[in-house]
């Protein structure tokens, strides 16, 4: 199947002042979301335009920024390409960004190709760039894109009017609008605005299409939206924990998750354990959730690299390996402890079996693994970074059986246990992961853990 692309992170911008100050650290603040390319573009009568391969705090010479002036701009981070993209088009100058994946990307270049579009590389942007320029203005070009398109996106485009943003509509990856007396912004987490200052306007929603520009936000269209199919994986791994995502907090959904799987413990009978611990950094809004429930002290077991990305977003097996073992290193305390470790899901399995043998070469008694998110059992086809049914570890299993009730979740909890060298495994189940996210399952994509697409109509 197709290369998934891997979640980004867009933000844009309108100011009474110069703007590129702020672009620069919004999208170092969503810096979590894609640590491999990062790039602006700025307005003030031409597009000023600059993109790095690296991360936002390393990557941008002072030199460069001065050079980006203008009031109103946009900024992306990303692991798989450099993005914005600046064009000179028939609607004017134009730069865009995109958070998301195209299912449909090969058909959609082949038959545009055979139209005689040419293309640089193919990526995903450039395809729903071409899209939008072929249209007599913004609002009709990214109108075309939901009648085209197959695929998740949130969109920031940079024109001579302002920034114009959109939310696919599903609403598959997050969009919130912030303000303050002299500037409005758009992003793809609500930390990049609280750490500007900036208060929460709202969420955009699944289909609108709005311009922001010096009076603030202005809704020009509005979509059929045939329903919310939010991503579940944003409250459970991939936002920052200080973000609100579609009007839930992270860091309460994350503790709910920590607490239904305490409550499950506590329910089938406990567990003797000296410590719950997290895997740094997004196991610990769970493990702090199963601490507050079971009362089971809290206690942190591997010191964290805050020099290392993120193992999950690498872009091969061997790097997610590498970074894994390079940005945690273990606490000399674990010796003789009995270990509840908590993160948000297994993958594939091999970082999480690689902690739980370094704690007991450390001197862990027991370590006993617990898991957020229900087995990964399907590819995501909307943007993270499971591409196929081979690095899903839960499909082992399937092939012996499914994973549909809970006697068969005991089972497989037992097999992964032992292939992980866990004391015991225990995962969520859809039902308490549904209800910790304080979201309707009807509101949520859930397409990695029961397969079923929102674009599927039969089901």
């Amino acid at each position: 199947m197709k290369s998934i692309r891997e979640n980004c992170g867009v933000f844009g911008l309108y100011s009474e002042s110069d703007c590129v100050g702020d672009i620069y650290q919004g999208i170092d603040f969503l810096q979590h979301r894609g640590q491999e390319y990062c790039g602006i573009s700025t307005y003030d009568g031409v597009i000023h335009h600059e993109t790095h391969h690296g991360k936002v705090a390393n990557a941008f010479t002072e030199e460069e920024l001065k050079k980006l002036t203008g009031n109103y701009g946009i900024g992306h981070v990303s692991l798989q390409d450099r993005q914005p993209m600046r064009w000179l088009t028939q609607i004017g100058e134009i730069s865009v960004a995109f958070s998301g994946n195209i299912i449909n990307a090969a058909a959609l270049l082949k038959e545009m190709m055979r139209r005689g579009k040419s293309f640089v590389e193919g990526t995903d942007v450039e395809i729903i760039s071409k899209i939008i320029i072929e249209e007599p203005n913004m609002v009709a070009g990214i109108s075309k894109l939901a009648e085209k398109v197959r695929g998740a996106y949130s969109l920031v485009v940079l024109t001579e009017e302002g920034v114009y943003a959109a939310r696919d509509i599903f609403g598959f990856r997050p969009l919130i609008l912030g303000y303050d007396n002299t500037r409005y912004a758009v992003s793809s987490e609500s930390r990049a605005l609280q750490n500007l200052d900036m208060d929460i306007y709202r969420d955009v929603e699944p289909g609108e299409i709005l311009l922001v520009d010096r009076e603030g936000f202005k809704t020009l269209s509005k979509l059929d939206s045939p329903r919310r199919a939010h991503c579940a994986f944003e409250w459970a791994y991939t936002a920052s924990m200080d973000s609100i995502v579609d009007g839930v907090y992270v860091q309460e959904a994350r503790d709910n998750l920590g607490a239904s799987l305490a409550q499950r413990d506590i329910d089938e009978g406990g567990i003797l354990a000296d410590i719950v611990a997290p895997v740094p950094m997004s196991g610990i809004g769970h493990a702090l959730g199963y601490h507050k429930r079971s009362r089971i002290n809290y206690q942190e077991v591997f010191l964290y690299n805050r020099y290392a990305d993120r193992s999950y977003t690498q872009a091969t097996q061997v790097a997610r390996e590498k970074m894994a073992k390079r940005k945690l290193s273990i606490l000399p305390y674990v010796k003789g402890k009995r270990i509840i470790l908590c993160d948000d899901s297994i993958v594939r399995g091999t970082q999480i079996m690689h902690k739980v043998l370094d704690l007991k070469e450390a001197g862990a008694k027991e370590v006993h693994v617990r898991v957020s998110c229900p087995p990964l059992l399907y590819p995501c086809e909307f943007g993270i970074s499971t591409r196929s049914y081979d690095e899903l570890i839960a499909r082992s299993f399937m092939k012996r059986g499914d994973i549909t009730s809970m006697d068969t979740l005991r089972n497989f909890e037992k097999w992964i246990a032992g292939k992980i060298a866990a004391d015991s495994v225990k995962f969520n189940t859809m039902h308490d992961f549904v209800a910790a996210l304080l979201t309707s399952k009807e509101n949520l994509c859930l397409q990695c853990f029961e397969g079923l697409s929102p674009y599927r109509t039969d089901q």
